[in-house]
């Protein structure tokens, strides 16, 4: 209950701040700091040659390792909190990297601006900083679906799982999640080089995010003025994504704005014939990551009164 009221501390200062860019010059960032610690191990361990079992024994012992240099630490940091106001403050300012709701407010914005101004080039540029597949094959309608689709996507991942996961382990829960995720976002990839040596981190990762991604779908149809349709598109489309967790938000955000997602998409020389989410609903036009936003917004207010309301009682 305490790190309930730490952790709105933490969002508080993310969303005044972020990381800001001048701390960032000087000390990197917790998440970069994991990730330099995974990219070690890969290199080292993921040796061109080996055997599948091999590689997936080597990748599972990466997570082992990862998860008790991030989470040993947030444990003992945990138990060195002060009692009262001055626990929850400094327990504010340690979760306060792992939250980022400020800063995928900003990346989205950085789209939805030049989008809705007929920018089509300094959109495309502002989208390939948030998505992984080529924006130049993109036209303004894909350029809004893909900035919703990260938006709702990343709001499950970057917000709600680790607040989830605070909330209910407090610190190392929070720490122990983002390293998981990490993990994934760089070694999970069903590529030539990651499919066996991160196929752990990958399975690790879609389990962790099992109920935070479900949790964030209802949130945004409650939240969004039109809760029946989002949730009957949630719970009709969002099993028929590629991701067992990443269907959920994205289909409640295509319910609630009116707009179909996912679909077809191009990855390098690959084409993904993904299914439609409300396939019957019309192409998302320039103002719609706007209204994406706004849904997000209203989401992360409601979010952070439920942590509020659980750190009373």
């Amino acid at each position: 209950m305490i790190f309930a009221a730490a952790l709105c501390v933490g969002f508080l200062i993310e969303a005044l701040v972020a990381w800001p860019s001048g701390l960032f010059r000087l000390v990197g960032h917790p998440v970069t700091w994991i990730g330099h610690a995974i990219r070690l191990c890969e290199r080292w361990l993921n040796a061109p040659g080996r055997s599948p079992l091999v590689l997936n024994l080597l990748g599972a012992g990466t997570v082992v390792v990862i998860l008790i240099v991030t989470v040993l630490p947030s444990i003992v940091l945990s138990a060195m909190l002060p009692a009262g106001w001055a626990g929850i403050l400094i327990g504010g300012v340690l979760a306060w990297p792992f939250l980022a709701a400020r800063s995928l407010y900003d990346h989205v914005v950085a789209v939805a601006r030049p989008l809705a101004q007929g920018e089509t080039g300094a959109a495309r540029q502002a989208v390939s900083m948030i998505i992984g597949r080529n924006p130049d094959l993109l036209d303004d309608a894909g350029i809004a679906r893909a900035s919703l689709e990260s938006l709702a996507e990343n709001t499950s991942d970057g917000i709600v799982a680790p607040v989830f996961w605070g909330g209910v382990f407090g610190l190392p829960g929070l720490v122990g999640y983002k390293a998981i995720n990490t993990m994934d976002s760089m070694i999970g990839h069903r590529s030539a080089r990651y499919e066996h040596f991160g196929m752990v981190a990958a399975r690790l990762d879609d389990l962790v995010n099992l109920i935070p991604a479900r949790l964030t779908g209802v949130l945004f149809a409650l939240v969004s003025g039109h809760m029946t349709r989002s949730f009957s598109v949630m719970l009709r489309d969002a099993r028929h994504h590629r991701s067992p967790n990443a269907g959920w938000p994205e289909a409640a955000m295509a319910g609630a704005l009116d707009v179909r997602l996912s679909g077809p998409r191009i990855y390098g020389d690959q084409t993904a014939d993904e299914p439609w989410l409300n396939a019957t609903a019309p192409d998302a036009g320039a103002s719609a990551p706007y209204r994406g936003l706004a849904l997000y917004v209203r989401a992360m207010v409601v979010l952070v009164v439920i942590l509020a309301l659980v750190a009373l009682a």
